[in-house]
């Protein structure tokens, strides 16, 4: 359903978009708005709650429009925005336009990406057959646990499986298009606990002493050296995040002592390996490790997809786009389990900070661009 008379412009989208605080995990409103974009499209909404406590209640929305039997493009994408902190300029909630760029919290990352791609639809004609889908949660900056995946499930109760995704994450660095993610390495963290017994420093004897048995797991770990990275992949890291024994007196053997690791890796690696292999490490000192495997690392070659949104991404704006793996996670690491994916967006220089914004003329590029894309998709 072609509605370019009456669909409202990009930056009217992303306006309404921003005015709704939805700091993770979204709710209500947000949802609403985009509803109301997108069945005057001829898209049918499927708004729904998944979840309960801790990393729950989360809103999601799937939308999808059939046009006749063709392929099956999805977008993906997130309404939650990380809290907005204090400093700003003008109201993080308020939209606010100031030379030539549009203010708010989730301009970037990624209400903006969602306008654009909303806005490009208006333009897809009736006449290319195929699905348009829209993957849209309220929890991508938090847990994650009760959002994209829980989206997944959703699409398969439905019948639908994408043939090709795009992720609007802000992947640009310097101009729009300049970097499209075809992967992102995994992330697990752990938590090393040790347990000794307490006692009196002047008699050791009676204690046993955890630290000195943490400190050697420790060193242990910061010794590793997990690859030195693939044709795609920077090299796999562990870093000491965390480190506490939380003993107040001077002359008192501590009875426990906890540190926790953050693993990034590539794809010589899975979280479970990573598990093994430094639980084997704690275990010989007497340490118990507890881990949350946040994502597995994913790649889809350089191949079709690719060159499609670079294509696109060329002819708009005249920039060569590079493809990467660099970064940290994206929800793009589930939907790679359903059909290839990458991840291409707007310029990522303000995301996550004070006076996040987003310049106009970005939006309308990359509104073109995504037009261009779907209707490739699409056979057009």
């Amino acid at each position: 359903m072609n509605m370019t008379s009456t669909n409202p412009g990009i930056v009217d989208i992303a306006s309404r978009l921003i005015a709704c605080p939805s700091v993770t995990p979204a709710r209500g409103e947000v949802f609403a708005v985009l509803e109301t974009l997108l069945v005057p499209l001829g898209f049918t909404v499927d708004r729904f709650v998944a979840g309960q406590e801790p990393d729950g209640p989360v809103e999601n929305l799937l939308a999808w429009r059939t046009t006749g039997a063709g392929p099956h493009f999805a977008f993906a994408g997130h309404l939650d925005v990380v809290p907005p902190g204090n400093g700003w300029t003008s109201d993080p909630f308020t939209p606010d336009i100031r030379g030539g760029l549009l203010h708010g919290r989730g301009a970037v990352d990624m209400k903006g990406a969602i306008a654009a791609f909303v806005a490009a639809l208006a333009g897809i004609p009736d006449e290319l057959p195929g699905t348009i889908s829209l993957i849209i949660t309220g929890d991508e900056e938090g847990p994650a646990v009760h959002g994209t995946l829980a989206l997944m499930e959703r699409m398969a109760a439905h019948g639908l499986r994408p043939d090709l995704c795009l992720v609007g994450e802000p992947t640009s660095s310097q101009r729009v298009g300049d970097v499209i993610k075809i992967g992102r390495r995994g992330s697990v963290n752990m938590w090393i606990k040790v347990e000794g017994v307490q006692g009196h420093v002047a008699y050791p004897h009676l204690a046993d002493n955890p630290v000195p048995r943490l400190v050697r797991i420790l060193s242990a770990i910061d010794g590793i050296v997990l690859d030195e990275g693939t044709d795609w992949f920077q090299p796999s890291n562990i870093e000491i995040t965390d480190l506490e024994v939380g003993n107040p007196a001077t002359n008192v053997i501590p009875a426990a002592a906890h540190a926790r690791i953050s693993i990034r890796f590539n794809d010589r690696h899975s979280g479970a390996s990573l598990v093994e292999r430094i639980t084997a490490i704690a275990s010989a000192e007497g340490g118990v490790v507890t881990a949350k495997i946040s994502g597995e690392p994913f790649l889809t070659q350089p191949g079709s997809l690719s060159a499609l949104v670079a294509g696109a991404i060329r002819e708009v704006t005249g920039v060569e786009a590079e493809l990467s793996t660099t970064g940290g996670t994206s929800d793009a690491r589930f939907l790679s389990r359903l059909c290839p994916v990458v991840e291409f967006g707007l310029n990522n220089g303000t995301m996550h900070k004070l006076d996040e914004a987003v310049a106009i003329d970005d939006l309308k590029d990359l509104e073109r661009i995504y037009a261009l894309i779907v209707r490739r998709a699409l056979g057009g």
